[in-house]
């Protein structure tokens, strides 16, 4: 680049005038400092390493060469590799409290990866500090030489000589101030005051030639016009920040630049603050995009607070109940995870929020489990002493006094709460067979009842043959009324002989299965009557078989609810806005509205065991 002070022939009044206000107008270029703009807001930076292991690989290549590694990627880096170590710590903890332990007493291992992490970081942090210290002494070292160039200005300036033969060293202080970079911010404007000063005194010493004037002027158009471009295309720069970045060093090289023609001097400096203007506004849009993204992730990030806040605890009293709202909460937690940061200065508020309400629900967790492992022991130890007056009543003959005694046995279990699971099975294998082998002997001494069954017998063959009659022509709510009354005499009937109970259900069933296609009579009512009528042929092995049937019917009801609960939480996370979203949903709510159909008819087949063992 030729400055216009390049030539030896003298510059008329006027057009010094115009050189010294070229010295304004680059002033006016000045933007705010680069650090001040990143200080204010720093954009999230989404890592690309998904490991601890990758981070540790990719922060030793940094240490290696810390002087030029980005303060954005380190800290992008950092929260990276405490998301993941904290992700570990919440399994961990999660785990201890599963496994009976008390959140309180969780004490996390010592993880190798993160000591490693932390030499890592005190590594890159000493060599930035080195390099800020051996900056702010280049800085200082910068100052000294720019305020000894000023001076130097200043003795050419009041020395008398001849201006013209001090041109040539005029010019070389001129290089040298534009060659000597970074002072202290706060010597900045000072620096520039006093140098422009002694500047326009020389000018105003200067008689420059007019033709080596406007060649000088033509070189800084060319300079000043490829600026212009190249500000101009950072408008398209993808990269926003690089290009707000990459705008304020062509601002230092505009300011630099020496003047051109007076005529042409609005014209190029508006063509470049326009360029400038576009890139600013780009960059400050960014940002705003950028504040609006982290308030709307705070927003999703406090809603998922108060609902874990609102946790009505003392709702939950039991196993199932917990383990639903638990599931419902690391749900939360893995949506969390997918939303992005908040804003800086409540970004470590929220999370420690979130963490506090999770950490107070696993703990009362904790304490509710650790409650009832304390009851389920009691609850073993009664169900054992029901199992050892079971055993001690199994071996009697006394059938109408022990049948009251261990249906009364049977009833008192129904009231005892859970057992811890790798108990319940063979504690109730223990009283279900002591009951069993009583009943099996009372079964075997009480066959004399064969001419009571027989009559039973031809009484529910008589049914067969009224329900085999009933006309397909008949009235549909005569037909269906009908139906149910017979169904209703055939359930009051007792035992038949064992050897024709299987055909007699055979043929009754298949009558009913017509009757119930041909008059649309309800399929849940026909399944409850089916039910009614299986109901007699359980009753043959005795109490015991209703209780063994009731026992299996109360565990279908509690995993059917287990499975509509999970269900009716999966749809609360579900919208239609798609088309699979919505196909989804219909198929959900499908499920869950057999369920709930299903639920109630398995407790109105409780409902009639219930009945059956009152009578």
């Amino acid at each position: 680049m030729m400055d216009a002070h390049d030539t030896n022939q003298p510059l008329n009044q006027g057009e010094l005038e115009e050189e010294k206000k070229t010295v304004e107008v680059s002033e006016e270029i000045t933007e705010t400092p680069v650090e001040e703009i990143i200080t204010e807001i720093q954009p999230e930076v989404t890592s690309k390493f998904p490991t601890k292991e990758e981070i540790l690989k990719r922060l030793k290549e940094l240490a290696q060469d810390a002087d030029n590694a980005s303060k954005q990627e380190i800290d992008s880096l950092k929260q990276t590799f405490y998301k993941l170590h904290n992700a570990e710590l919440e399994v961990a903890r999660k785990q201890f409290v599963e496994n009976g332990g008390i959140l309180e007493d969780f004490v996390p291992e010592e993880d190798s990866e993160e000591n490693e992490f932390k030499v890592l970081m005190t590594t890159i942090k000493e060599k930035r500090n080195m390099q800020t210290a051996e900056l702010e002494r280049q800085k200082e070292e910068n100052l000294q030489v720019k305020l000894s160039i000023i001076e130097e200005l200043k003795e050419l300036v009041e020395s008398g000589d001849d201006a013209n033969k001090s041109y040539t060293e005029f010019k070389k202080l001129q290089q040298q101030w534009n060659e000597t970079k970074l002072v202290p911010q706060g010597k900045v404007n000072e620096l520039w005051k006093n140098y422009q000063l002694y500047i326009e005194k020389f000018y105003d010493l200067l008689k420059l030639n007019n033709e080596f004037r406007e060649y000088d002027f033509k070189k800084n158009q060319e300079i000043k016009t490829h600026l212009c471009e190249a500000a101009e295309k950072l408008a398209d720069e993808e990269d926003v920040v690089s290009a707000f970045h990459q705008l304020q060093k062509l601002h230092q090289e505009f300011r630099d630049t020496g003047p051109v023609a007076k005529e042409l001097r609005d014209e190029i400096w508006n063509r470049f603050k326009t360029a400038s203007t576009a890139v600013n506004r780009r960059h400050q849009q960014h940002f705003e995009s950028l504040k609006e993204s982290e308030q709307h992730n705070l927003d999703q990030k406090t809603v998922i607070c108060e609902i874990v806040e609102a946790i009505e605890y003392n709702e939950l009293k039991t196993f199932s109940a917990w383990e639903n709202k638990t599931q419902e909460v690391i749900a939360l937690q893995n949506k969390w995870k997918t939303i992005g940061f908040a804003p800086q200065k409540m970004n470590v508020k929220i999370f420690e929020r979130f963490r506090h309400a999770c950490d107070d629900f696993f703990k009362k967790k904790g304490d509710f489990f650790k409650s009832l492992k304390e009851g389920m022991n009691e609850n073993l130890e009664r169900k054992k002493d029901l199992c050892e007056k079971a055993e001690a009543l199994k071996d009697s003959t006394d059938w109408k006094t022990t049948s009251d005694a261990l249906t009364k046995l049977q009833k008192e279990w129904k009231t005892i709460g859970p057992v811890a699971k790798k108990y319940s099975d063979a504690i109730w294998k223990r009283f279900i067979s002591a009951c069993d082998y009583f009943f099996e002997q009372k079964n075997k001494a009480t066959s004399s009842q064969r001419s009571v069954e027989v009559e039973n017998m031809d009484k529910k063959k008589a049914l067969i043959e009224k329900l085999s009659a009933i006309d397909e022509n008949m009235d549909t709510n005569e037909a269906n009324t009908l139906v149910r009354e017979l169904m209703k005499e055939w359930n009051s009937i007792g035992h038949v002989p064992f050897k024709e109970k299987d055909k007699l259900y055979k043929q009754y069933h298949g009558l009913i299965d017509q009757l119930f296609d041909r008059f649309n009579i309800n399929a849940s009512n026909k399944k409850l009557s089916n039910f009614r009528s299986n109901i007699n042929n359980i009753q043959e092995s005795g109490p015991q078989s209703l209780y063994r049937e009731r026992e299996k019917l109360v565990r279908t009801y509690d995993n059917m609810k287990n499975e509509l609960q999970t269900y009716e939480n999966n749809l609360g996370f579900l919208t239609s806005t798609s088309k699979k979203g919505s196909s989804l949903l219909t198929e959900l709510n499908r499920k869950v509205d057999k369920l709930k159909a299903d639920l109630e008819l398995i407790m109105q087949k409780i409902k009639v065991i219930d009945e059956s063992l009152k009578e």
